[in-house]
Order: structure tokens, then C-alpha cells, then sequence
């Protein structure tokens, strides 16, 4: 079995018998096991995913099941999942394990699909490197000396390197678009509150969206599918019809940002010329548009998920569940020490400067002034949205970059997240496609559309995929270049 197949050849393949779902996870975990240097996974769950795929077996002799029965995935690890570790990278959460599965986990194993094991990531979903993990950094499949982008890191590499057929993530700046560009997949940031947030471990709650990782579109679309719909248990859950990927558009426009295509690479650039002549053969209309306040959108960002984060954060004190600091003598050294020695380097800086923006004195002078300008960033898209069906744009302004070139420069490395984070400021769906290649590095293109517009995302992404074999494109594990 090609473990890059997409979902319907495997789903052909197990249904006509050709292999069974206990073999075909074998398959995936020897794959795992054999490129651990590549540090995906965080824990790996063979025993639960051999038991699953037991149960995977009996449905199909039966001819039962759906189209993601049998189907190895895997969870990034700040989604609870019921008996196994949850650590969200982070010592803090080392030792802890959920009492209960996300709805994201629970609805994707209903539909049949089985979890291998939970993806190494960015301390509590904090960097675009897959750096700040507490068990070591993720390597880029396509080569080792390279970043996976972050936070999603270990889910786009796993996917990338073929160690599962798809993955979920979180996208709170970037975190599963970013990623996804960098290892060669595509990836979706759904709308904010089309995917439930219930059980999924909080960074910055009015920016934090769950989607999937795949290697294509179509995979994309049936991911999709099982993830997405109502939560009565979370608050911020919408409810609204499930996405239709069969819906077409007979004519689409599509708006280039000014602000976002300049100062591109050679490369980069090409990609993008390249992606609009695409879909200028498919019969598509470009029109030129402005995002003016889109300049503003980093300090922003980083001012409101750093608030939410300090406050999301302050739960872990050392005394209900997570790291807790021995020796201690009173109740304020418990608390200082946990979360000293419980959150690393990066965690600890945006809590502080959270902290900071949230404090007397300055609430009115950082906070609200950068929820002012988070209306005007969504202003500009909705005003765009009037003129166009969707925006196009560079995902990331690189590709991957060497680790620890930026590892101690925090503001060039929060820069990653320049295409990506006005997306989230707006609540906004949005999808990463592999465009091409720098070298033997992947290129990815975004493509935003209107609130609840996943399905126009959806079509317009299969048709550029029909038209392109980059997301076809595979790295050799052996020299790590591209086949």
C-alpha cells in the first residue's frame, strides 16, 4: 500500500479486500517507527490502534461503515483524548492525562477513522517552528535541517512523510496553514466556530480554530465533513449547515492583495504567477483589492492571543492537575515554581506580555486598541468579499527556514505568521495548497473566502489540484528530496 494513497483508494482498497485495516496500520506504525528521527510523535498508541482496527475489520467484512472506516490518522496533542497522555508539549502537562475524548477525536473515530498517536507541536500551540517543544523539535521531512513550521509542526510532517494518511490541527496565527506550506500538504483553517473547540486545549479562545491536514483537497473536503457541525458544550460553536463540497460556482473572482505581494522571493513570486495562470485557464477573473489595515495585524495578534493566553493559562497553578514544584514551603512558592519550572522559554514571554497588556493602566492603551483594529482588519475583508469570491495569497513569506536561525529572534519569527494571521483576527476560513518548490523546499499559496464559504475553498482547491500535481509531490525519506 503507497502511504501516500488519498482516502478513497484507501477506503477502495480495504473495502475490495486487497488489505485488511489491521495491516494497513502496521504499515503506518513500522513507517513511524522507522523515521523517529523526524520526532512527529509525542506518544504513539499501537495497541488502541490495532484494537480500532480489529473493529474497522468487522465493519467492512460486513460491509459496513463510511468512507473514513479503517483510515490511520493522528491528533495533534492539545486535543483530549480519553486514556492517553495530553501533553500539549509542555512539561506542565507531562504527567496528564484526559478523562474524555475532544469532539473533534470522538467524531472522527464515529466516523471510523483511527488515531495512531498524538503530534509533537509548539509549547501550548506558541511558535512557528515546532521549536518550543518540550520534547525536542520536529524535523522537516523534505530536509532534516529544516523547520516543519508551527504550531501544527508534527501533524504536517507525519503527513508530509507519509507516517499517517491525515491529521488534525489548531490554527490560532497560522498554526495548520503555515505547517502545511512548509511540509507540502494542504491544510484548512475552517471558519471560526464551524469546527467544535470542546475538549481542545486553549491558547488564545477567540483565535483558536481545529481543522484537518491531508494531502489534497478531496481528503480535505471528507475530513471535513466528520469534524465539523454544532457543540452544545462549547459555547463559541455555530450552528449552521454542513458544507456542501458538490456545490459549484459557475464564474469565481479572485482578489490579489497589494499589501500581501510585495517584497516577495524570486521563487515565491514565481509561485504565485504561476497559481494565478491556473486559474486564469480555468476561466478565473483576478481584480487587484486592499487590505490596508492587514499592517497592523501582527501587533495586534500578538497583543490579544498573549492577553487570552495569560488568562487561559493561569489554571495551571501547580495544585489541580499538571507539574507541580517539590520542596516547597507555602502556597506562593507553589505557584511561582510550577509555572516556572512547567512552561518554557516562549510560553513564559507571551504570558507576561499578555499579562502586561491586560494590566492597570495599559488595558486601554494595548487591549482595546488592538480589538479595534481586529474590526477594522475584518472590515477590510468584508468590504473585499463584496467585489471578490475568494483572495489569494503567499501562505508564508519563505519557505522552510534552517532551526534555530530564528529560534532566539522572536519578533523576525512571529513575521512568519504575516499572511496568515489577518484569517484569524477575522474569523475567517482559509486553505494552504503546495504551489511548487524553492530548491527541494515546498511553496504554498492560501486562498481565503468569506465566513462559512468552506465549500467555494473546497472547489476552488480541486480545481487547481486538477490542474497541478504539486500536492503529488513526495519527499524520499532515505535522502529527503523530493521524488
Amino acid at each position: 500500500m503507497n502511504p501516500f494513497s488519498s482516502i478513497e483508494q484507501i477506503h477502495s482498497a480495504l473495502y475490495q479486500k486487497q488489505i485488511s485495516t489491521i495491516e494497513l496500520v502496521q504499515v503506518f506504525l513500522q513507517r513511524i517507527e522507522e523515521n523517529q528521527d523526524l520526532n512527529c510523535f509525542i506518544t504513539v498508541d499501537a495497541d488502541g490502534a490495532l484494537e480500532e482496527a480489529k473493529k474497522a475489520d468487522k465493519l467492512i467484512s460486513r460491509n459496513e461503515g463510511g468512507v473514513l472506516t479503517g483510515i490511520p490518522i493522528a491528533h495533534k496533542d492539545l486535543f483530549c483524548t480519553a486514556g492517553i497522555k495530553t501533553s500539549c508539549a509542555s512539561k506542565m502537562l507531562d504527567n496528564f492525562i484526559a478523562p474524555y475524548n475532544a469532539t473533534v477525536v470522538e467524531q472522527l473515530r464515529e466516523a471510523g477513522a483511527i488515531s495512531l498517536g498524538k503530534t509533537n507541536m509548539d509549547e501550548f500551540a506558541m511558535g512557528s517552528s515546532n521549536e518550543t517543544s518540550y520534547y525536542g523539535p520536529t524535523l522537516n521531512p523534505w530536509d532534516t535541517s529544516c523547520v516543519p513550521g508551527g504550531s501544527s509542526g508534527g501533524s504536517a510532517a507525519a503527513v508530509g512523510a507519509g507516517l499517517v494518511v491525515a491529521a488534525t490541527g489548531t490554527d490560532t496565527g497560522g498554526s495548520i496553514r503555515q505547517p502545511s506550506s512548509f511540509c507540502g500538504v494542504t491544510g484548512l483553517k475552517p471558519t471560526y466556530g464551524r469546527v467544535s473547540r470542546y475538549g481542545m486545549v486553549a491558547f488564545a479562545s477567540s483565535l483558536d480554530q481545529a481543522g484537518p491536514i491531508a494531502h489534497s483537497v478531496t481528503d480535505i473536503a471528507l475530513l471535513l465533513e466528520a469534524m465539523e457541525g454544532f457543540d452544545p458544550r462549547d459555547s463559541t460553536s455555530v450552528k449552521m449547515p454542513k458544507t456542501d463540497p458538490s456545490r459549484k460556482t459557475k464564474s469565481m473572482k479572485i482578489g490579489i492583495p497589494k499589501e500581501y505581494i510585495v517584497d516577495l522571493g524570486e521563487n515565491m513570486g514565481r509561485a504565485l504567477e504561476e497559481a494565478k495562470k491556473v486559474f486564469s485557464g480555468l476561466g478565473v477573473e483576478f481584480k487587484d483589492i486592499e487590505l490596508p489595515n492587514s499592517r497592523h495585524a501582527i501587533p495586534a495578534y500578538y497583543v490579544i492571543s498573549g492577553a487570552e493566553a495569560s488568562t487561559n493559562l493561569s489554571r495551571y497553578d501547580g495544585i489541580r492537575y499538571g507539574h507541580r514544584a517539590k520542596e516547597i514551603t507555602n502556597l506562593s512558592e507553589l505557584y511561582a515554581r510550577s509555572r516556572s519550572e512547567g512552561f518554557g522559554k516562549e510560553v513564559k514571554r507571551r504570558i507576561v506580555t499578555g499579562t502586561y497588556a491586560l494590566s492597570v493602566g495599559y488595558y486601554d492603551a494595548y487591549y482595546v486598541k488592538a480589538q479595534k483594529l481586529r474590526r477594522l482588519i475584518r472590515d477590510d475583508f468584508l468590504e473585499a468579499f463584496k467585489e471578490v469570491d475568494l483572495i489569494l495569497s503567499p501562505t508564508a513569506p519563505t519557505v522552510a527556514f534552517k532551526r534555530n536561525l530564528l529560534k532566539d529572534d522572536p519578533v523576525n519569527m512571529y513575521r512568519q505568521d504575516i499572511y496568515t494571521i489577518p484569517a484569524n483576527l477575522s474569523g475567517l476560513p482559509a486553505i494552504s495548497l503546495p504551489a511548487g518548490f524553492d530548491g527541494n523546499l515546498p511553496i504554498g499559496i492560501q486562498l481565503i473566502a468569506p465566513h462559512f464559504d468552506e465549500a467555494s475553498l473546497i472547489h476552488a482547491g480541486q480545481l487547481f489540484q486538477q490542474g497541478t500535481d504539486w500536492h503529488q509531490k513526495h519527499p524520499s525519506l532515505g535522502s529527503r528530496n523530493n521524488e
